[in-house]
């Protein structure tokens, strides 16, 4: 049988060298393709990345690295126990000494399995603080955001990045990589151990090195683009359901729950066939690799059966019992990481796949940020200026044409006009929440953008039409956090702004649960608990948008006293539908496409018989119909 040894060791030799050929070969095309065609990030650039947050934990790292050369003895020194073993038993041995053998090899199993626990524990605690970082680092970033930007993107979209996607980077810390590094070490630890045993088997075992290295590089090309189409699946059934389920009460008021269950069914469908093709991939990889194992098993037992029975001699080693039994094992112990593989780069792949995500949502560069000689605004006392204001949401489809006003500090100051005249746009602009395209604004002689974002906003206190509560206690949704705030205070600013008739009326008072987004409350309600959190942080500029609209008489007149009350603490800005809300202000600002037509106090504008005449004799006919 000799006379194939030398076509063995040609044979593994080549097959060594294919398989380093052919890993060269896949990760050139890869690169080649990512950086020409591929518009998806190279797995070079998410690694790079990742280990911005693996770097501080560089220390635990080491330690588990070093605790893992330890676990993996077993895999490299049992083989050849048993193969020892094996041959004692075969002849006259004494007992004492396979007493030692089997005392060693259930040493070296408990020391293997101590490391292994005490490296998962290190590599749990390091992936959860990764993990964290990770996820404060997004949050913060969604933060930076402009409200542009955020209304470009699904919600649900954002939940996947934040929850799902962190979770699968985390699997990469804890256990991925680390399996990864561990298998490849018992693979150059088992194929050493080998060459020792015997050169001539291991290269045969060595001949199927290049066949495995191609299905592995196939199978991750693959098994990539199919996590790809999972993630996307996964990310649009979130997006859906967050708006449907936000939507649910106008859903079933138009009777769509069946066209939304077709829509559901149709994205469930194609999550489902993603999955499917996901376990395809997965499927053929493993069989594959657990056929080159049961062949090669079957070429070990026939080459090495008949050089035992003949009692043959090769390259100075004899083919013996025990060589077999330990090359058996050591086989196992080399194609079991080799299939663990599969489930690793499974795991590796979503990994990948999700970094990539969240990735894309990191490289979004936030529209309104600081400039570089931005300033901090301590002192304010409310003077505004709008000076050949432009600005268009998007390209040049303008809001605002050519828009300049002044405010004076401590004035009322009233927007009114038709629906997209720009008057909410208006008050977004002094916050900031956008930034213009042309022109400037000034608060207290300072241009805008040469405020520090967190600064100017501190000084700004806002009632919108549509008050957002967060799930808590009504004290939390006052204070929002605030805590240089005295029960005291927190009263007092609710009896203001008439709150407080509606808190003593609740079981609970301040501490009533609120539920999401306040659903527990009237519209009124919710207006007067934001009125009293604006209050309660001293705003020295406030602005409400139809902060009257959509409520009932009752709470509309204590609203309006509450307004009036407004209008002596600093400078307000309103935007209203109703004139009546609006008729005391210092100054009223009529817009119309964008443009101011015309300006003044409530009597001027009635006098001028121009646009505000016409809007006001409206509402006033409306009124008398109504009676």
């Amino acid at each position: 049988m000799y006379e194939y040894y030398p076509l063995l060791i040609v044979g593994g030799v080549i097959g060594l060298m294919s398989a380093i050929f052919i890993f060269a070969f896949f990760s050139i095309k890869d690169r080649k393709e990512a950086i020409g065609f591929d518009r998806n990030m190279k797995d070079s650039e998410i690694i790079k990345r990742l280990l911005k947050y693996a770097r501080p934990h560089a220390k635990s790292f080491l330690l588990v690295f070093i605790i893992m050369l330890f676990s993996i003895s077993y895999d490299i020194i049992s083989p050849t126990l048993v193969g020892k073993i094996e041959e004692m038993i075969k002849d006259d041995f004494e007992l004492a000494a396979l007493f030692s053998y089997v005392a060693v090899y259930a040493g070296i199993l408990i020391v293997s399995l101590v490391c292994t626990y005490i490296q998962a524990i290190i590599l749990q605690k390091t992936g959860q603080r990764i993990l964290s970082a990770l996820r404060e680092d997004l949050f913060s970033h969604i933060e930076s955001l402009s409200h542009n930007q955020l209304h470009s993107m699904p919600v649900g979209k954002l939940v996947t990045r934040v929850t799902n996607d962190t979770n699968a980077i985390s699997m990469l810390f804890t256990n991925i990589l680390v399996n990864l590094l561990k298998n490849v070490f018992v693979i150059i630890g088992v194929v050493a151990a080998m060459l020792m045993l015997n050169y001539a088997l291991t290269l045969m075992v060595l001949c199927f090195a290049p066949f495995i290295a191609l299905f592995t590089f196939i199978f991750r090309k693959f098994s990539r683009k199919a996590f790809r189409e999972v993630k996307d699946g996964t990310t649009d059934i979130n997006t859906f359901l967050s708006e449907n389920l936000s939507g649910m009460k106008i859903i079933q008021i138009f009777n769509r729950e069946n066209r939304k269950m077709d829509e559901f069914d149709a994205k469930n469908n194609k999550l489902k066939a993603s999955k499917y093709r996901q376990m395809f991939v997965f499927g053929i990889f493993r069989p594959m690799v657990y056929m080159l194992y049961i062949t090669s098993v079957l070429c070990l037992f026939y080459l090495g059966a008949r050089g035992y029975i003949n009692d043959s001699v090769f390259l100075g080693q004899k083919m013996s019992g025990g060589i077999i039994v330990s090359f058996y094992m050591y086989i196992n112990k080399f194609f079991n990481p080799i299939q663990s593989l599969a489930e690793q780069f499974n795991w590796l792949q979503s990994a990948f796949a999700s970094a990539e995500k969240i990735f894309t949502v990191f490289d979004i560069i936030p529209e309104v940020v600081d400039s570089d000689d931005a300033i901090e605004l301590t002192d304010v006392k409310g003077n505004i200026e709008f000076r050949n204001v432009w600005f268009a949401y998007k390209d040049e489809d303008w809001v605002l044409k050519n828009v300049s006003f002044k405010v004076n500090a401590g004035e009322t100051v009233a927007f009114c006009g038709s629906t997209g005249s720009g008057k909410t746009t208006i008050l977004s602009l002094i916050c900031r929440n956008y930034d213009i395209q042309k022109g400037e604004i000034f608060i207290d002689g300072i241009e805008i953008r040469k405020i520090k974002i967190a600064s100017l906003r501190r000084h700004f206190g806002q009632m919108l039409q549509d008050v957002f509560l967060f799930s808590g206690t009504l004290r939390s949704n006052i204070l929002l956090n605030k805590e240089d705030v005295s029960e005291a205070e927190i009263i007092e600013a609710c009896r203001y702004v008439n709150a407080d008739k509606l808190i003593n009326k609740l079981p609970k008072g301040l501490d009533e649960e609120v539920m999401e987004r306040g659903s527990n409350f009237s519209a009124g309600q919710r207006q007067l608990i934001s009125f009293a959190r604006t209050i309660i942080h001293k705003p020295e500029i406030m602005i409400l948008d139809e902060a009257t609209a959509n409520i009932d008489t009752e709470t509309e007149i204590l609203i309006q006293d509450s307004l009036e009350k407004l209008m002596n603490i600093g400078t307000l800005l309103i935007v209203a539908h109703r004139l009546s809300t609006i008729r005391n202000a210092d100054n009223i600002i009529y817009l119309s496409h964008g443009e101011i037509v015309e300006s003044g106090s409530h009597t001027e504008l009635l006098s001028k018989k121009g646009r505000y005449y016409e809007l006001y004799k409206l509402q006033q006919d409306k009124a008398l119909l109504k009676k």
